[in-house]
Order: structure tokens, then C-alpha cells, then sequence
């Protein structure tokens, strides 16, 4: 979902398709602006998604700010080397890096964001792999408390992990901007909150942003999808890969596709604050392979089993297309 504040319980309203952009009505009683925090695409866990399900009944509008047109990502790693499942790193980047090789294609969920656009004209299935960091220093002192683990880095310690990566790798101004995205990944026993939604008992992850603008800095927080805290999970349960990076890489697409195309909240989303993954959010569609190893999708050859993300095309939840 949008933010801890998402609006629920308003009159559904039927929205039709949108063709080509055109900028929603000011806000208004019936219609916020949207909440004051930041925190978008929060993909809320298992046990509490039915409690907090956007509407699938309307589709997205524009409301007048940028998509990424093009969009280049970086990874970063932020745990003691010895913390990470064996060929979790791997994995995830190896992703990333067949997304961007399958640029322009129409057969994954990617695809489904060029029916966006914003001021400047249509979005383009364009993801460009950067770079990829691995820090390994010790965590600052909890920012936060949780039910789920024993450290717990709040979102201000998220932006400050982001910001120093930049600095230690030379990357300035150019890397900032609203064509660049990292991602920010914790491994097993580490947690996180924003405001007052936590890892593992409210959300799995979400994306944001720092500064305004231009110039904003946009990233995502990305815990460990594979712990569980009692009855909620963030793990999508299959293994095409056979690695716990598979249950992370379905909440990666969701933060990736909802930054394309609302990277500062103020771009696509419906009449709920909810953005395209978060109409979607744990709805696999179609899948094929064998129980625990199943996939929906094949991205540069390699299986993935990854969320639908919704198209105004078709009022509905898709895989490949528009």
C-alpha cells in the first residue's frame, strides 16, 4: 500500500482506462493529496494483505508528476559478509542484470509500464544495471524497535546507508536524479521501520525517495523475505532458482515497476493512493514447473516467479504485454 495513512473505506468509483495522460482534479475530501510520509508501494505482509486490499475495480491516474523514462539500478548489500544465504547476492543481481538485457521486450511485467507517461510523453521499457555494493560495517545502534528481530534500522538510517554508499563510491549529483534507483537489501535477523509500520509484522518492503525533485535520490528497502513472525510472511513460497533470493526478487519487482512509474508519489496511482504493484501485490497468475519450484515468468532465459502488476489496458492484473 501507498503509506501507514492510505485512506480506506472511500465510495469506489469506476475509473476508465487512461489512454494518454491527463492530470487528475486537486485534491478534495473524496480524493487526498496523500499522506505526509514518504513511503510508497508498501508491500504489507501476507497476514494482513486481505485486511489492507486496494481496489481493483479502478484504475491508476496521473497526477501530473515525472516516471522514469529510463532507469538505471544499483544494489546495495548492507550486512556482515557472513550474513547472507550462499548465492543470495548473486542471484539478485543476476536479476537485474536480465531485466535490463530484455529491454524493450513484451513478455515480462515490465513491459506493462510503457502504457505510462507523464508530461514528457510515454515511459520506455528501458532498465540500465549499474553497480553493486557490498558494506560491511557495523550497524549504528538500533533507530527503531520491533516485534520481528533484534536490530531494527529505521528509514532515516536507510537514507543515510544510501547517502554514504554514494559518497565512498564517487557517486555525485549524476547518480542522484530521477533515472537512478538503489536498492537497499538487509539480510536474515535484520528488520526496519518507517513511522509506524515494521518489517515482517506490517510490510515486506516499500520505495521512496530523499530530497525533491530533479535531483531526488530514489531507493527501496528490501528485508529478507524468507523470515517469518508468527502468522505473517513476506516469502512467495516457490524456488525456481533455488535460492531464498527468489522470495526477495517478487517484492524487488514490485518496488522496481512501482518506481518507474510513481518514483515520488506523485505520478500514477489510484483513487486509494495505491500504486500498479500494489494492485497486485501476491496475485501470481498463471505459473508453470513443479510445486516449489514454480515460475511465471522467463526473463533472459532464467525463471522467475514474480507478482502481476496492473494495466489500465486491460482494467486488470497482467504478466507479459500491456
Amino acid at each position: 500500500m501507498r503509506s501507514v495513512l492510505t485512506v480506506l473505506g472511500l465510495t469506489l468509483i469506476v475509473a476508465a482506462s487512461v489512454a494518454s495522460p491527463v492530470a487528475a482534479a486537486p485534491p478534495s475530501p473524496a480524493k487526498p493529496a496523500g499522506p505526509p510520509e514518504r513511503i510508497l508501494g508498501l508491500v504489507r505482509v501476507h497476514g494482513q494483505a486481505k485486511q489492507a486490499r486496494p481496489s481493483r475495480v479502478s484504475n491508476l491516474s496521473w497526477h501530473g508528476g515525472p516516471v522514469m523514462h529510463g532507469n538505471r539500478v544499483y544494489s546495495i548489500f548492507w550486512g556482515p559478509a557472513s550474513s547472507w544465504d550462499t548465492g543470495y547476492i548473486a542471484a539478485i543481481n543476476a536479476y537485474f542484470h536480465d531485466v535490463a538485457a530484455d529491454n524493450g521486450k513484451t513478455t515480462n511485467v515490465y513491459y506493462s509500464d510503457t502504457q505510462y507517461s507523464d508530461a514528457a510523453g510515454k515511459l520506455a521499457y528501458n532498465v540500465v544495471w549499474g553497480d553493486t555494493f557490498s558494506d560491511t560495517s557495523a550497524y549504528p545502534a538500533n533507530g527503531c524497535s520491533d516485534q520481528a528481530t533484534s536490530i531494527c534500522l529505521s528509514d532515516a538510517q536507510l537514507q543515510g546507508e544510501v547517502q554514504s554508499v554514494m559518497t565512498t563510491h564517487g557517486l555525485g549529483a549524476a547518480s542522484g536524479g530521477i533515472q537512478n534507483l538503489f536498492f537497499v537489501f538487509t539480510p536474515k535477523g535484520v528488520g526496519s521501520c518507517a513511522a509506524s509500520d515494521c518489517a515482517y509484522t506490517t510490510y515486506c518492503a516499500y520505495h521512496s525517495w530523499i530530497g525533491n525533485g530533479a535531483g531526488a535520490v530514489l531507493y527501496a528497502n528490501q528485508p529478507y523475505a524468507v523470515q517469518n513472525y508468527s502468522i505473517y510472511t513476506c516469502d512467495s513460497g516457490q524456488r525456481p532458482n533455488n535460492s531464498t533470493a527468489d522470495a526477495t526478487l517478487n517484492l524487488v519487482s514490485h518496488e522496481h515497476n512501482e518506481a518507474i512509474t510513481d518514483e515520488q508519489g506523485t505520478a500514477w496511482y489510484d483513487r486509494q493512493g495505491a500504486e500498479n504493484g500494489d494492485k497486485c501485490a501476491w496475485n501470481f497468475g498463471t505459473a508453470s514447473g513443479p510445486s516449489g519450484g514454480r515460475y511465471n515468468q522467463t526473463i533472459n532465459g532464467t525463471h522467475y516467479y514474480l507478482q502481476q502488476e496492473w494495466s489500465n489496458n486491460r482494467s486488470g492484473c497482467v504478466l507479459t504485454g500491456q
